[in-house]
């Protein structure tokens, strides 16, 4: 079962986002941001209390600027997703969801070694050069459903 309904323009939007915020960082990479957006989507605690679904997490403005790079600097929209990007977000809104970004609502680049938090929130790990992190426990309990 599906941990979230995504339409096909969602499967194909959320597909484009993890090839532009991951594509170096290969399959496992983009899996792991797909985690996130997923994971965005089901959470209805903190900023994430009005995004209700994929194309509402991708376009989501936060402190006065879109919440993803590859949204601010419009490379999302560079390339259309292939069918292998199709098949990993699929997999996410099907239920994949791995350590470090099991529960992540964060992740980014420092292109330094990882904080221990951000924005107070716990570092969960890493992958390549991309550090994520979760809700401090009793924050978010919705994360971790499903």
């Amino acid at each position: 079962m599906a941990r979230v309904r995504a339409r096909s323009h969602e499967v194909d939007e959320m597909a484009r986002m993890m090839r532009a915020e991951a594509e170096g960082e290969g399959k496992q990479g983009m899996l792991y941001v797909g985690n996130v957006i997923i994971n965005r989507v089901v959470a209805e605690c903190l900023d994430f209390k009005d995004v209700n679904n994929i194309h509402d997490v991708i376009f989501q403005i936060q402190g006065g600027n879109y919440s993803f790079e590859a949204v601010q600097k419009g490379n999302v929209f560079y390339q259309r997703s292939r069918t292998s990007e199709r098949r990993l977000a699929q997999q996410n809104i099907n239920g994949w969801r791995v350590h470090p970004a099991r529960y992540a609502l964060w992740y980014f680049n420092p292109h330094a070694p990882c904080p221990p938090t951000w924005y107070g929130q716990p570092h969960t790990g890493q992958f390549k050069e991309h550090c994520f992190y979760e809700p401090k426990p009793g924050t978010c309990d919705s994360v971790y459903r499903g």
